[in-house]
């Protein structure tokens, strides 16, 4: 085998000088081991887990399109304000009054709405 040993396997003279104790301290350590992997696999599957990792995912995904969505919104409400201010921040008369107008002549229109529907 030129000298190389396989993984897993020991050369033969590894195997005459181990001792029974030196086995048996590698099968507490090998079995040590395989019980914390086994812990920490009921830990990873139990329901309890599972679920607050699902809701802790939920709750990125919400905050993650809730923060998009606070993003778009002020972009909108930026350009929407840059319609009626110029650049120095003072308010465009112009496109202001037009505006005001408006919004008052539907608040006009649903208030009589209400009134003829009560009477």
């Amino acid at each position: 085998m030129n000298g190389v040993a396989r993984v897993g396997e020991a050369s033969s003279t590894d195997k005459s000088a181990r001792t029974t104790a030196q086995i048996e301290a590698d099968i507490t350590r090998t079995r040590t081991r395989l019980a914390a992997t086994l812990d920490e696999l009921a830990v990873r599957v139990h329901p309890t887990t599972v679920s607050a990792q699902v809701k802790a995912k939920a709750v990125a995904a919400v905050e993650e399109k809730a923060g998009r969505a606070y993003v778009a919104a002020s972009g909108l409400v930026e350009q929407a304000r840059a319609q009626f201010v110029d650049e120095k921040g003072r308010p465009r008369k112009e496109r202001v009054v037009p505006a005001a107008l408006v919004g008052a002549g539907l608040v006009l229109l649903v208030v009589s709405a209400r009134k003829r529907r009560k009477g």
